[in-house]
């Protein structure tokens, strides 16, 4: 079958590669070699899901091929598990240092070979399965710029602010990381707006704020409903990011601590570049007169802990704004 996962199998002794196969050909398609170098020779055309690989060669030994394999951008991303007959913790300290994922030591268990393959083999799966969402976000995000003024570089330079901001408040690098992948999504719903009130260069009359006050809720609507923390995340942010502490803002009207935190975070971050940046119905704010702004709304629009985060770390923001200058 073609939709097999696929193994590359090393090992300088035909008899373990033999065994191997017995275990795992009904499952995986194979690939063998009986050397270091025929196993680095073979991954210039071919690209196994992973690699089982013993660590006693002659020539290059498994640690040499690891490490190769690694410095590669082409094959970094294999999994490798060294099967070897070592024992020595050093030799295991050696193994993961290198970028081996796990070991199997000989004799080995077929049982255990085979869950260890399988195990690793998923975690690949998990990792390009957030891949693909990711690329799925990032490019829902740059479809609500080519409807509005705002540029691209708008967007990376607030998602990097709204970083900053979160692991200043306390997120894990994890969950800071996540908003910034989730910030770009903010204004998804703005493909829902009509163009002749989005693009007006004008004050829009009441009747057409009101229908651009319609973006939050087109947003969360776009973004639905999902497992992934990511996605949740992104719809609060849509959803919630024109909501203001003192609950003047909309589309509910929530105060405080009811708006999430993330939905606070990306709110000052977007504000905070909008005025900064010259538009084609605005010049830009110089940063004095933007933090002016900002402080003075601390406790009524944004969060007074973020707004003293802000003043805080405004360095580090500075020199985002200079890296993706217009």
């Amino acid at each position: 079958m073609t939709d097999k996962q696929s193994l590359l199998l090393v090992d300088d002794e035909p008899t373990n590669l033999r065994v191997l196969r017995t275990v795992l050909q009904e499952q995986y398609r194979l690939f063998f070699a009986k050397s270091g170098e025929e196993a680095l020779q073979l991954l210039q055309t071919e690209q196994p899901d992973l690699i089982l690989l013993d660590v006693m060669m002659p020539g290059l030994t498994g640690f040499d091929v690891c490490a190769r394999l690694k410095a590669n951008p082409a094959t970094s991303a294999i999994p490798v598990i060294f099967v070897t007959a070592l024992k020595d913790e050093m030799d295991e300290t050696k193994g993961f240092e290198v970028g081996a994922v796990d070991y199997i030591t000989k004799p080995i268990s077929p049982a255990v070979v085979r869950a260890r393959v399988k195990t690793h083999l998923s975690l690949v799966q998990a990792q390009e399965l957030k891949q693909t969402r990711l690329q799925v976000i990032q490019r829902l995000g740059r479809a609500a710029e080519y409807k509005d003024n705002e540029t691209g570089l708008h967007v990376m330079r607030m998602s990097h602010y709204a970083q900053v901001l979160a692991l200043a408040y306390g997120f894990s690098e994890q969950k800071a990381e996540d908003l910034l992948h989730a910030a770009p999504m903010h204004d998804i719903g703005k493909i829902g707006i009509a163009d002749n009130i989005l693009l007006k260069p004008g004050k829009l009359t009441g009747e057409e704020y009101t229908e651009m006050q319609k973006h939050p809720l087109i947003g969360a609507e776009i973004i639905g409903d999902c497992e992934s923390d990511l996605l949740k995340m992104a719809k609060a942010v849509a959803l919630y990011h024109h909501e203001k502490w003192d609950g003047t803002g909309y589309p509910f009207g929530l105060s405080a601590e009811q708006i999430p935190v993330e939905a606070r975070i990306v709110a000052l971050s977007d504000v905070f570049d909008a005025l900064t940046s010259a538009r084609p119905y605005k010049q830009a704010w110089s940063i004095e007169d933007t933090l002016q702004h900002i402080r003075q709304q601390k406790g009524l629009h944004f969060e007074p802990k973020l707004v003293d985060l802000l003043d805080e770390n405004l360095q580090q923001i500075l020199e985002i704004k200079q890296r993706w200058a217009e």
